[in-house]
Order: C-alpha cells, then structure tokens, then sequence
C-alpha cells in the first residue's frame, strides 16, 4: 500500500489493524455548496481494477465536528468517493461525499453512538454501492452511486479533522476481495449437464 499524504504517526499493530493519527485541519471536498477546495487527508490506498467489494471496521476517539473516517475510492482529485462515520454536532453519522469536478454529500444520523461500525463499498461496472452494518452481518444500503467504470481506482483507508485538532483512528480487517466475472459464472452453468 501507499500513502497520499501520510500522516507523521500511524502504525500497523497487528495483521489486521492499522492505527493513525488524524492531523487536524486536514480534509476533502471540491468547490460546492462551501467555495473551497481542499485535498490534503490522509489516505493509504492499493490500486484495483475491475469489479471488488472492499471493506473495513472503523473505530474513531471523534471529537470535533466534522472528523470523519472510512474508505475512500479515488480516480484522481476530481473523481472520488469517500465514506464512513463523520462526527456532526456531536453524533455519529454515516456519510457518504461524492465528488466528480465539484463534492456532494449525504449523511444519515445514527441513532446510537457505537463503539465501531463496518463500511463497505462494492463497485459494479460504473456503479458504487456503499453500505454500513454494525455487526459485519446486516448491512444497510446508505448509497448507490456513479464511479467511471474500466480505469484503476485508488482504495483504502482516510481520516480526516478540518476542524479540529485530529484524533486516534482504527481500522481493522481492511480486504479488497475482486468479485466473480457474471459473464464467467453464466457461461460456465450453461456448460453443467
């Protein structure tokens, strides 16, 4: 995996989990609705293509508004994705910005505050589909949306604080599984006696 701009303290503790440090004043979002524009998040990433389910358990000390983490999808700086928990007015919501030239976002206030909660994203030719759970069992679909289909795509895990003074992020059993070839699958039971 790589960095986008790394954070000056993160770790790898064990196989399956990875702490950072959030640096504050640090975000994305491209021009709408606030005038500005803003890249400078941390974001470890391997590049996929074709059609995969990633995901990840997500554990945020949130403390100002605005701090957020979860996955993020990126093409380039105008044409990305991220999702997860984002801390606003201090609840925990899901949130999903997505961003081709100018940034969207949509947010769904949690009724609890849990301790972690699971994001995951599954790309299917040019549609993402992102969901949340839990208990990594039941997910709940938080949004469906347009993702440029054959072209590699940057995934992985970002943190951001920018308004804050950055906080602890964990993220635990992070995996990018390639889902299987529809066509692949139909031809080969078309085959079976």
């Amino acid at each position: 995996m790589s960095w986008f701009n790394e954070p000056s303290k993160w770790e790898v503790k064990d196989a399956g989990t990875f702490v950072m440090q959030v640096p504050s004043q640090t975000d994305y979002w491209r021009i709408s609705h606030y005038g500005f524009t803003v890249d400078d998040a941390p974001f470890y990433y391997a590049l996929y293509g074709g059609e995969f389910e990633a995901k990840v358990k997500i554990t945020g000390s949130y403390k100002t508004t605005f701090d957020q983490m979860g996955l993020m999808l990126r093409i380039d700086h105008q044409n990305w994705i991220k999702a997860g928990v984002e801390f606003v007015n201090g609840k925990q919501n899901v949130s999903t910005v997505v961003t081709h030239t100018t940034s969207d976002w949509s947010v769904v206030e949690l009724d609890k505050a849990p301790k972690s909660i699971w994001i995951k994203a599954v790309r299917r030719l040019d549609a993402v589909e992102v969901s949340y759970s839990y208990d990594d069992k039941r997910y709940t679909m938080l949004r469906t949306c347009w993702l440029q289909d054959r072209c590699p795509v940057m995934v992985g895990l970002m943190g951001a604080s920018p308004d804050g003074e950055g906080f602890e992020a964990t993220f635990e059993g992070f995996e990018v599984k390639p889902l299987p070839d529809a066509r692949r699958l139909e031809w080969a039971q078309r085959q079976k006696p």
